[in-house]
């Protein structure tokens, strides 16, 4: 019988979302794993706050490896002593500190990174391919979310570049987004790019709530952010990413070591548009970005 970590992230009083779950659940069952046959999942979740209390108790439980999502990896890693850890971050994971490099990450920890940096410019570039008359931008993220300083200079290049006016509203939790909604709202943007990680994803209906009372168009990098009601979302598919996690946990469950096991990055990305959120902001897509689109949602 082995035993997996689960350190999960609650934004706030709701449930954490079970598409990272689900999907790391049926990963593992397709390699073999069986829960109450020969593995036990073991779930903490909770607050940013607990997460070093939650880590040292799936140590005493036994796990052979964590996997914690989002910034609860920084707090396992200091509290799990010699066990595997396994992560996916938006950011830069060399960045954070969490890996040597990217090849060879050295150490205790491995998992998967969904190119924030990469992807950030290419987002602000999708958003005023949706809206091209655009002069004003507003980044909603994470202000702790790893990363964010390189997510954020990226988009103020290509906002540069577009002749676009940025302007940076962070949250540390979820209790600190009306407030930053609010301030947002009196800075007056023509379009809203929120850095996709574990706390936006939470929020992502919240979000669509402001951003349809707005009409303003909005992008983030999870599907999860567009099914929400917000315009679109351009990055990894989420179950796809914590099912390569789950390949990377059956590889330490049988022996190999994570020091020795390649950071990955996403095995493919995909553009998901709202079309319910762009008649509900009345905005017309251009038909080149509806060809585009990986993925549509007309309902």
């Amino acid at each position: 019988m082995k035993r997996v970590g689960w350190l999960g992230w609650r934004a706030d009083t709701t449930p954490t979302p079970s598409v990272p779950m689900q999907a790391f659940r049926a990963g593992l069952a397709d390699l073999g794993w069986k829960e109450g046959d020969n593995l036990v999942l073991e779930v903490r979740i909770g607050e940013r706050e607990q997460a070093p209390a939650l880590a040292a108790e799936l140590v005493r439980a036994g796990v052979d490896v964590v996997l914690a999502q989002g910034a609860m990896i920084f707090a396992a890693r200091a509290h799990t002593g010699s066990t595997p850890l396994l992560f996916m971050i938006n950011g830069d994971p060399i960045e954070a500190g969490l890996v040597a490099s990217l090849a060879r990450p050295g150490g205790l920890a491995t998992g998967v990174t969904a190119l924030g940096v990469e992807l950030s410019g290419k987002r602000m570039e999708i958003i005023k391919g949706a809206k091209p008359g655009i002069k004003r931008v507003a980044i909603l993220a994470n202000g702790r979310h790893p990363g964010v300083t390189t997510e954020l200079a990226a988009s103020r290049a290509v906002a540069s570049a577009l002749g676009l006016d940025l302007n940076y509203f962070p949250i540390n939790s979820a209790d600190e987004l009306d407030a930053a909604l609010a301030a947002l709202s009196a800075y007056k943007p023509d379009a809203l790019v929120a850095f996709p990680d574990t706390l936006v994803n939470q929020l992502a209906k919240r979000i669509a709530e402001f951003s349809t009372r707005l009409r303003l168009p909005a992008i983030s990098g999870w599907s999860e952010f567009a099914l929400a009601g917000n315009l679109m979302s351009y990055g990894p598919n989420l179950g796809d990413t914590y099912r390569q996690l789950a390949r990377y946990a059956d590889k330490i469950l049988r022996g190999a070591k994570p020091a020795e096991l390649p950071v990955e990055q996403p095995t493919r990305l995909a553009l998901t548009l709202n079309m319910s959120a762009a008649s509900a902001i009345g905005l017309k897509l251009p038909q080149a970005l509806m060809l585009r689109a990986d993925e549509v949602i007309r309902s």
